[in-house]
């Protein structure tokens, strides 16, 4: 194949011509579904005249074409591989094509194809060319008039976006709904969905009195599991319009599980499409976390609705102005509606680990990429979870009324259009009447900042000098990098009171949490009349998106553990104290040295275990070692068996030394209250766990006992899958096997716990773990089509199990490379996503690169997608 071309930022042009109306008719058949299609089409006016018409069409076969009821001869327009081209047309006229797709062959799942004998569709980011030839960019919005034509047995409901205003009886037992959607759209928030389902209804009253039908459709045995996603989609709608003043703006808002879906789901306008695992909860089979994930998933798709829908982006490369932003407000919903602390905590930690990883890779790119190849392929972290961490930092630089004046300025001037980062930004300079040029390299240079800090006590003086140094990483085609502007949230802890001290600052007195600003490659802070020596507090709150050294004693660290008043930053201060033992370790078992156990850790821990807290969910979190994945980002060199080995070591040198700590606390926080997704239940159930946790580390015996006891009482899904992984990751069969064998025939029959049964498999720190997998991809559960099966099983054991992925003989890198071969083929987007563990190659010893190169080119010599393609070019860069 030729190799695929780059898009470029640079290059950017309004359309030649804009569609301001779009009526489609649907009639659905697995193998030949037709598809109508008029376009009320205009010339641009930034464009000049007499320009071809060019619309983006993939996999259709053209039965008809005519403009203004005009049929078009051949020589009128050409078709290519990549779209249609009509050679002459009016300044405006309609455009009227027929077209026939095959929903059943579409195995990427992109465009309109079928799940579970169910259609539906998924057209972001450019998945509506594989419907109708259209002008599939997001900056063309026109309203839609869609009509549905179905089977009447087979496809009794009959979904598109916006409001039903026709339904009918056709002949042959075939049966039709037309929808209008007044709202002007781009064609990726376009949706269908048809089949047998079930719909639980209610209703939300708008702020302005507005009543709003409110529908969740599922397949009828998941009736049952709805009642979580439908309080959380009204708790969205209740928090949005308090925070944001944003209200609901149709009679009807939608939400349909579907079970073959490649992303979380999708924000198409009215009528949202869920993979399964994203809405539908129920306590016998969902853990805490899933609770607390369809909640902000289903607030994060609501939120679309503005920040997104009514202002949309005006090319893909300004992504994450809906999606950064939109991350950012539903992290903020899911801290006010939880724990705030232990939100903070889990994005902080995932973010950490993951998406610095993918800075410091080969696929880095900044928030706003320049060019890409597949747009798919930037639907990253980056976008999402840094671009949510600069708008947080935006809101903390200009203050949350001004941000909220900003937002609301954002709404207004640009409803119904599709803008960019520039104007975003824009607002909040306009509101907050600061200067934000610079804060913009944010969105432009790739990297994770370095911030190398320096403190000084001056007794005689009483001051305290801080002196900060900023730099950022060189990234694939960024070798220089210009200052940020990073707000940096900080305190001064008094080592004698425990306590913070005021803070002044050239005179100014800010109190005892500040924020100062690093704009330059070096700055120096002086704190002045600083009553005692303090150790510095610095990031509080995870305030900026960078990698903070200090060198912090292993005695500082312990001390903000227990001092510090922020919460974050104690929970970081004892993640560092783990981070220091762990280096040793790793570097005593690379050496051949005898282990040895850093007693300020236990100390450390002791302290926590013997203090507690009110925030069960935060000791449990300030109990949990940091992750293999996050030890390797702070090793120069991974050395997996040695980071296992490790952090094998500490965890059972804790076990061992506080096991009646850990006991006590297992017994304390059992409860046999009905289950409930509450913050104080699920901070109570996370702390049981933890302890368990330990306790299963050394395979004590009562351990043991608790475990199988908390298996077999079934109480709830999260104990149920906890008490599992520990008896399947110990080391003795004959607590796993059984316990595994009673889990998969209780729950053969439902796909998203036998999700959880993969995963917890190929989990096993034990040497079978790859042979696991093997063995599991015959099972009869499991489908390479299915993204839910292929992410639980291979995806889980890739990134996840790094000890056994990583194995010396490059059998767990085979096993991934055969699969992205294969899913290349059936699903690309899924297949570059899935690739990612072999893209580090770099970050390890010289057989494992060897081992992973090999790997990716043996991919590369396959006939690739652009997909697969871009990233495995990037990668042997």
């Amino acid at each position: 194949m030729s190799e695929p071309k780059p898009t470029y930022l640079s290059d950017y042009r309004p359309p030649a011509y804009r569609a301001t109306h779009t009526e489609l008719t649907f009639d659905l058949k697995p193998d030949a579904t037709r598809v109508k299609a008029r376009l009320h089409l205009e010339r641009h006016p930034e464009r000049e005249a007499g320009a071809a018409l060019e619309l983006d069409g993939e996999q259709l076969v053209l039965k008809s074409i005519a403009i203004d009821g005009q049929p078009l001869e051949q020589d009128e327009y050409a078709l290519t591989a990549t779209g249609l081209i009509v050679h002459r047309v009016p300044e405006r006229f309609l455009l009227d094509t027929e077209v026939e797709i095959a929903p059943q062959e579409n195995t990427a799942l992109e465009g309109l194809y079928l799940s579970n004998g169910m259609y539906c569709t998924q057209c972001e980011a450019e998945g509506f060319r594989r419907i109708t030839y259209y002008l599939d960019r997001p900056d063309v919005m026109a309203t839609f008039s869609t009509t549905v034509i179905g089977d009447a047995t087979r496809e009794p409901v009959l979904l598109s976006n916006g409001n039903p205003v026709e339904r009918g009886e056709l002949p042959s037992g075939r049966h039709f709904v037309t929808w209008e959607d007044p709202h002007p759209k781009p064609c990726y928030l376009f949706a269908l969905v048809a089949g047998d389902l079930q719909k639980v209804e209610d209703s939300f009253t708008t702020m302005s009195g507005r009543e709003v039908a409110l529908q969740i459709w599922v397949e009828e045995e998941n009736l049952d599991k709805t009642d979580h996603a439908m309080a959380s989609l009204k708790r969205a709608m209740t928090w949005d319009e308090e925070t944001y003043g944003r209200e609901y703006d149709l009679d009807l808002f939608m939400i349909v599980a579907v079970n073959d879906f490649n992303m979380g789901a999708m924000e198409n306008k009215g009528l949202n499409i869920f993979n399964s695992a994203a809405v539908l909860t129920h306590p016998h089979t969902a853990t805490d976390a899933a609770f607390q994930r369809v909640e902000g998933i289903v607030a994060h798709e609501y939120f679309h609705n503005w920040s997104g829908n009514r202002v949309t982006c005006r090319d893909w490369f300004q992504l994450s102005l809906k999606e950064g932003f939109t991350v950012f407000r539903d992290q903020c919903f899911s801290a006010d509606v939880n724990s705030a602390p232990v939100k903070r905590i889990e994005d902080v930690s995932f973010f950490r680990t993951a998406q610095f990883a993918e800075d410091a890779g080969p696929t880095a790119h900044p928030i706003r990429p320049d060019h890409y190849i597949e747009i798919t392929n930037f639907y990253t972290l980056t976008i999402y979870e840094k671009g949510a961490e600069v708008v947080r930092m935006l809101r903390n630089l200009v203050g949350w009324e001004a941000f909220r004046r900003g937002s609301d300025l954002y709404f207004g001037r640009f409803d119904g259009q599709a803008v960019t980062i520039e104007d975003f930004v824009g607002c909040m300079a306009e509101a907050s009447g600061l200067d934000l040029s610079q804060f913009m390299r944010w969105y432009s240079q790739a990297g994770t900042p370095e911030i190398d800090a320096h403190g000084e006590y001056d007794y005689a003086n009483a001051e305290y000098h801080l002196t900060l140094r900023q730099r950022t990483p060189a990234t694939p085609g960024q070798p220089e990098k210009k200052p940020l502007h990073i707000p940096l949230r900080m305190g001064l802890v008094g080592t004698k009171s425990g306590r913070d001290l005021p803070l002044t600052l050239n005179g100014d007195s800010l109190g005892s949490d500040a924020v100062i600003h690093l704009c330059e490659d070096e700055q120096t802070f002086i704190f002045t009349d600083v009553s005692e020596a303090p150790v510095p507090s610095l990031l509080r709150g995870f305030s900026a998106p960078v990698q903070l050294r200090f060198h912090y004693s292993r005695e500082d660290l312990a001390f903000l553990m227990a001092s510090d008043s922020d919460g974050f930053n104690r929970w970081d201060a004892g993640q560092r104290l783990a981070m220091l033992a762990l280096d040793d370790l790793i570097a005593a078992h690379r050496n051949g040295v005898e282990k040895v156990m850093d007693p300020r850790v236990v100390e450390a821990f002791r302290a926590l275990l013997e203090r507690g807290g009110d925030d069960k969910a935060v000791l449990a979190e300030m109990l949990t070692l940091p992750s293999e994945a996050y030890i390797a980002e702070q090793q120069p060199l991974v050395d997996v068996d040695a980071i296992h080995a490790a952090r094998t070591f500490v965890k059972q040198s804790l076990a061992v030394t506080l096991r009646d700590e850990f006991m006590a606390l297992f017994e304390a926080n059992r409860s046999d209250a009905p289950y409930a997704p509450e913050p104080e239940q699920i901070g109570q159930r996370s702390l049981k766990n933890v302890a368990l946790n330990y306790l299963m580390a050394i395979e004590d015996e009562q351990g043991i006992e608790s475990a199988q006891a908390q298996f077999r009482a079934d109480h709830n899904m999260t104990d149920v899958r906890h008490a599992l992984t520990l008896l399947t990751h110990s080391s003795r069969t004959d607590l796993a096997d059984p316990a595994l064998r009673a889990f998969g025939e209780k729950w053969a029959h439902d796909p998203l716990v036998m999700d959880q049964w993969f995963s917890i498999q190929v989990t096993r720190p034990q040497s079978d773990a790859l042979d696991r997998v093997r063995y599991l991809m015959d099972h009869p559960a499991f489908s390479l089509k299915n993204p839910n099966r292929v992410r639980a099983l291979v995806g889980t054991f890739a990134n996840q199990n790094r000890v056994n992925f990583h194995r010396i003989d490059g059998e767990g890198y085979r096993l991934l490379a055969d699969v992205v071969i294969e899913l290349n083929r059936l699903n690309p987007e899924i297949a570059a996503r899935l690739i990612t563990p072999l893209t580090r190659w770099q970050r390890f010893d010289e057989t494992r690169q060897d081992l992973m190169k090999g790997e990716l080119e043996r991919i590369r010599a396959e006939e690739l997608s652009p997909n697969v393609y871009e990233v495995v070019e990037k990668a042997l860069a």
